[in-house]
């Protein structure tokens, strides 16, 4: 059993082909999203095996992973491209998840959001996804899932993987690369004109609600928000909030070509 990342008292583990996580508040919802959605055709996401008492048990999904700064297959046209169709294939089976469950209490980690049309990812960045060669092949990291608008989780996944970002360590090419790069993911998504026009200001208000989620568990008292708040990760995203007001109109213009 080989130790993969977390504090002592709530590390993941990596054992062949399981994985073994801590169970979170929000997990019993997260079992059934992911049954939800392999019933329904999507084999790229963990299983649910089991629970072990206080630890959950999830298949491993296999392939390489990476983390910013993007580079090399992950920074590829096709792992865009299919990491796009992923979130699609993602959305379209989830669509049904809550009238599915409606017998059920769902507790999410982040809000709800409205409209409810599918369960959103919630953090469908390149660092949770797995690759073979230069495609996605599978995503992971289900615990901030939550129902919401296509475009809320679009927003953010295009964000990411643009990516729209200003640290220098996540930055990738100039704007102009990085709009190109933001409609190849809305086009391969098959995200709709009325979508693209509305995902910049989509953007921002994600990143907004992201840094008020940070603030408000680092309040509450969870020490690794805490710690975030700390070091000054947050400012990172108030700097893309600006930089996305900034070029706004241009980066609207620009995934709407063609529409």
């Amino acid at each position: 059993m080989e130790k993969q990342i977390g504090s002592p008292e709530r590390a993941i583990y990596h054992d062949k082909d399981r994985v073994i996580r801590p169970l979170n508040p929000w997990s019993e919802t997260i079992h059934r999203l992911l049954d939800h959605l392999h019933t329904h055709g999507v084999a790229g996401c963990p299983r649910f095996i089991g629970v072990d008492g206080e630890q959950e048990v999830l298949s491993y999904i296999d392939g390489e992973t990476y983390n910013y700064p993007l580079s090399g297959a992950i920074a590829s046209h096709h792992a865009l491209t299919s990491a796009a169709s992923l979130l699609r294939q993602l959305h379209d089976a989830s669509a049904s998840f809550l009238s599915s469950n409606s017998e059920h209490q769902h507790q999410w980690m982040l809000p709800a959001q409205a409209p409810q049309e599918v369960i959103c990812h919630g953090d469908f960045a390149p660092y949770n996804v797995a690759l073979k060669g230069e495609v996605v092949s599978g995503v992971f990291d289900f615990d901030t899932a939550h129902p919401g608008p296509r475009v809320w989780d679009l927003a953010y996944a295009v964000y990411c993987w643009a990516p729209f970002k200003t640290d220098p360590m996540d930055a990738l090419g100039t704007l102009s690369a990085q709009i190109e790069r933001a409609k190849a993911f809305c086009d391969a998504y098959g995200a709709s004109a009325a979508q693209c026009q509305m995902l910049v200001e989509m953007m921002i208000k994600r990143l907004a609600a992201l840094v008020a989620f940070m603030q408000a568990e680092a309040d509450a008292g969870n020490e690794q928000f805490k710690a975030d708040i700390a070091q000054g990760h947050h400012l990172s995203y108030l700097a893309d909030i600006d930089y996305l007001k900034q070029h706004q109109q241009i980066i609207t213009l620009g995934l709407l070509t063609g529409k």
